[in-house]
């Protein structure tokens, strides 16, 4: 009798049969940095994920093949190759070649400034909503398990059309104490992130309410040995978490919105995100948009109205938020091979004219 992994393996091998042999990637920027050191050398990353398609092969010798042209995918990780001079780019390139861009870092600490990358990229490999390939912190289910986001355009539910709190989440949440936590290590931010939490901490004074800072930045300790440890802490202790971003970016929303999100914490958001594309209405709060005087009001307004408070965790009843790395469907290495995969994508035409306008916020270079 065959096992299901023969048959998994069988089923596997038909696909990359099919999609014709070896998908060659040449990392030209450094192997070593992050993202692409997670990648693996070979097929061996697809391998140990247990990607659809492990038939993507990963290497940095620019003469694996005998000619740099010879690659179906030449990556170039963001934050290096914008500092790249024309000459440090490759000098030959087949029509069918695709030079994909790369970066899990915001385009405000590392913008494309340069014109000679106009007009060079055919993919892109990032977590804005409108790449080619994701490269992200966080996926979204609906309550039938169904991959919904996050993407430019959400249809979520209301919240008054969403199923009430259940009476065990009501009691988990009464353990509560404390007011807002913060887990930094950055602590001169682009975003200026600390100024905002320092006026806020101040306003909060009015109402006898403290943010705790963890790390660097503040007097308070929870190590990285302890990771969970800390997270169940925000679970138990905390009606609200900081989730303030260190750069302005669109769509730039990273684990930090996680934190809050999958330990029973209210979200409070401080970035240049379109933060519909990742929640619904209703269930976080926004420094930015409502600034630190009305920030305390609402914070302080909802530590003392528990039925208001408990509203904003009615969507654990609609959706649920994972990290991306957690399934094959939504993993970011393994979504790359299976675009290489794709043979109406790879024979599509694709060309990034405006890289500027593209991946940078107005004004920034």
């Amino acid at each position: 009798m065959r096992s299901i992994e023969t048959d998994e393996g069988s089923k596997k091998l038909e696909l990359e049969r099919r999609a014709g042999g070896l998908k060659y990637i040449l990392q030209w920027t450094s192997p070593k940095n992050v993202p692409f050191v997670y990648m693996g050398v070979g097929r061996q990353g697809y391998i140990d994920r247990n990607c659809t398609y492990t038939n993507c092969f990963v290497t940095s010798d620019r003469s694996y093949l005998g000619g740099v042209e010879k690659f179906d995918v030449i990556a170039f990780a963001g934050p290096e190759v914008i500092r790249y001079s024309k000459g440090m780019l490759p000098n030959k390139r087949s029509p069918h070649q695709k030079y994909a861009f790369a970066s899990i870092e915001s385009s405000h600490y590392y913008p494309v400034c340069s014109d000679h990358l106009n007009d060079f990229f055919n993919w892109t490999w990032t977590f804005k909503t409108n790449s080619d390939s994701r490269w992200g912190y966080m996926a979204i289910r609906d309550e039938d398990n169904n991959l919904i986001g996050p993407n430019a355009i959400m249809h979520w539910k209301k919240l008054e059309d969403m199923k009430p709190v259940s009476s065990e989440l009501k009691e988990k949440l009464k353990s509560k104490k404390k007011a807002a936590s913060w887990f930094v290590s950055n602590c001169f931010s682009m975003s200026k992130r600390e100024d905002f939490v320092k006026q806020l901490s101040k306003e909060l004074e009015k109402y006898n309410l403290v943010v705790d800072i963890y790390g660097a930045c503040g007097s308070l300790k929870c190590s990285t040995g302890e990771h969970e440890e800390c997270l169940k802490m925000i679970e138990r202790d905390y009606y609200f978490y900081l989730s303030f971003e260190n750069s302005f970016c669109e769509d730039y929303v990273t684990e930090k919105l996680l934190h809050a999100l999958q330990h029973n914490a209210v979200p409070v958001v401080f970035g240049a995100a379109n933060y519909t594309r990742f929640m619904p209405d209703g269930i976080y709060l926004n420094a930015r948009e409502l600034g630190v005087q009305k920030l305390a009001e609402k914070m302080n307004e909802l530590i003392k109205s528990p039925d208001k408070y408990v509203d904003y965790f009615r969507w654990q009843n609609h959706y649920s938020y994972h990290s991306r790395a957690d399934s094959i469907e939504t993993d970011d290495y393994c979504g790359f091979c299976t675009m290489l995969n794709n043979e109406e994508l790879v024979k599509k035409e694709s060309r990034y004219l405006d890289m500027k306008k593209w991946w940078n916020q107005p004004n920034r270079c």
